[in-house]
């Protein structure tokens, strides 16, 4: 089978360059477009070197037609309005299409299923770690069998991250909502401050903290009659988000057009 040529969005950033990296050191896989921003910094270098590594000969641009020329998927990590644009592009010419963006809203994430319908194929996940994809599959299980447990989930993150609460901290609390066979919106605690009151019961609490250089770390507390049971997850570096992109790339190429989650990458 030929190699599947990947087009990293983004390529300037900390997460474009670490997916550089795993799709140069992917078999089967090869770079073969960059795109960044109109106006970043990394226009006009090479992506390798960008990514600390030898040159790929792949220089990064703010040229969507040309770096798409010749692409079989987008590997994407920058922010809701790029992400949608490339999504709709991807369904115009049946791209896979591979999105780590966070911050989307209700209206974006509209649009981005509506590309999977007319024809890409989307894996879009909070988080791609594989880790942590199976966090949330046992506080789902957790969250259904201590149903009058009160939930809070604490999340970490660097100090130039911009979303609050961050991608990976509403996956958790989505599933431990679907545990409870509720909806997240409804019961969603983002605030606290002043007298608030007792803690309404069925609520889940999030709580975000910003500082210094932090990948991410995540946890989830149930908190019931004399226990509490915890789940956490740190990452240390920012390679295994693009290594479970990566992997959901090579699962997404063999499967028809539609919007996939980690979730279906790894048959939980």
């Amino acid at each position: 089978m030929a190699d599947l040529n990947v087009v990293v969005a983004g390529a300037g950033g900390r997460m474009g360059a670490a997916n550089i990296r795993a799709v140069a050191a992917a078999s089967g896989m090869a770079l073969s477009g960059a795109l960044d921003r109109n106006g970043a910094p990394a226009l006009g270098r090479d992506a390798g070197v960008l990514a600390g590594l030898e040159e790929l000969g792949v220089t990064v641009t703010d040229d969507i037609e040309a770096a798409l020329s010749g692409a079989d998927a987008i590997l994407d990590f920058t922010a809701p309005g790029a992400s949608v644009a490339l999504a709709e592009r991807a369904a115009r010419t049946g791209l896979i299409h591979i999105i780590g963006t966070t911050g989307c809203t209700e209206a974006d994430d509209a649009r981005i299923a509506q590309a999977a319908k007319a024809g890409a194929r989307i894996v879009k996940a909070g988080n791609f770690s594989l880790g942590l994809n199976v966090m949330m599959s046992l506080v789902t299980q957790a969250a259904a069998k201590l149903a009058g447990y009160d939930i809070e989930i604490v999340e970490m993150h660097h100090a130039k991250k911009v979303d609050a609460p961050s991608g990976t901290a509403l996956m958790l609390g989505e599933a431990a909502a679907r545990g409870r066979n509720i909806a997240l919106k409804e019961h969603a605690v983002r605030v606290r401050d002043g007298h608030t009151g007792p803690r309404e019961a069925g609520s889940i609490g999030f709580q975000s903290l910003r500082g210094g250089t932090v990948v991410g770390e995540h946890s989830v507390i149930l908190a019931g009659p004399s226990e509490r049971l915890e789940f956490s997850h740190h990452a240390e570096d920012r390679s295994l988000f693009a290594n479970g992109a990566v992997a959901a790339l090579a699962w997404a190429r063999n499967q028809p057009p539609g919007l996939y989650s980690m979730t279906d990458v790894l048959g939980l």
